[in-house]
C-alpha cells in the first residue's frame, strides 16, 4: 500500500502536514475498529487491518526524515534494513571528531559549550534537509539516500545532545 496513495496527496517530500493530518483523522474516524463491532469478523479484521495502516502510514509522513526514507524505499531503497556503508571519509571523519566534542562537553559539563553545539548540530541537519529536498525532488535517488544516512547520524547526534542538556537541568 502507498502511503501517499492512501491519504490521497502527492508523492512528494515537501508536504502539507496540516492536509495530512486531516485526512489521516477522517480515515481513522471512518475506519476505526469499533465502527466494526457489529460486522462479520472478516470485516472487522480487515478495518483493524487498514486502521493500522493509516496509522503507519501518518508515522511514515508527518515528519520529515521517516518520510524522505519512505519515499527512498518506494524505489527500492530500503535505509533501515540495508547493510550499506557509507564511503564519505570527509563526513566519517567529521562525525568522528562530533562525537569526540559531544564527549568533551559531557565529561566537561560545559552547558554554554553544549548549547553551541547544539545549535551547530541543528543548522548542519537543517542544511541537509534542504539538500535531500532537492535530491528527491530530481529522482537522485542514490545521493539522497546517501544524505538520509547523514541525517539519521545528526539526528541521533541531537537526541544524544538534547538528552544530556534535559539531565543537566533536572539537577
Amino acid at each position: 500500500m502507498n502511503f501517499f496513495t492512501l491519504f490521497d496527496l502527492p508523492e512528494s517530500f515537501t508536504l502539507d502536514t496540516s492536509t495530512l493530518a486531516e485526512r489521516y483523522q477522517a480515515l481513522q474516524r471512518r475506519y476505526h475498529p469499533d465502527n466494526f463491532a457489529t460486522q462479520p469478523e472478516a470485516e472487522r479484521l480487515q478495518a483493524l487491518q487498514y486502521a493500522a495502516n493509516i496509522n503507519q502510514g501518518y508515522q511514515a509522513l508527518r515528519k520529515p526524515l521517516p518520510r524522505a526514507e519512505y519515499i527512498l524505499s518506494l524505489h527500492g531503497f530500503d535505509i533501515n534494513n540495508e547493510q550499506h556503508t557509507m564511503h564519505d571519509t570527509e563526513f566519517l571523519m567529521a562525525q568522528l571528531t562530533l562525537r569526540e566534542t559531544l564527549e568533551e562537553i559531557e565529561q566537561q559539563q560545559d552547558g554554554e559549550r553544549l548549547t553551541d553545539y547544539l545549535n551547530d548540530i541543528k543548522q548542519q541537519h537543517k542544511a541537509l534537509m534542504s539538500v535531500v529536498a532537492q535530491q528527491l525532488a530530481e529522482q537522485q535517488w542514490q545521493q539522497a539516500a546517501d544524505t538520509v544516512r547523514k541525517l539519521r547520524f545528526f539526528s541521533r547526534l541531537a537526541e544524544h545532545a538534547e538528552a544530556l542538556e534535559e539531565k543537566w537541568l533536572d539537577f
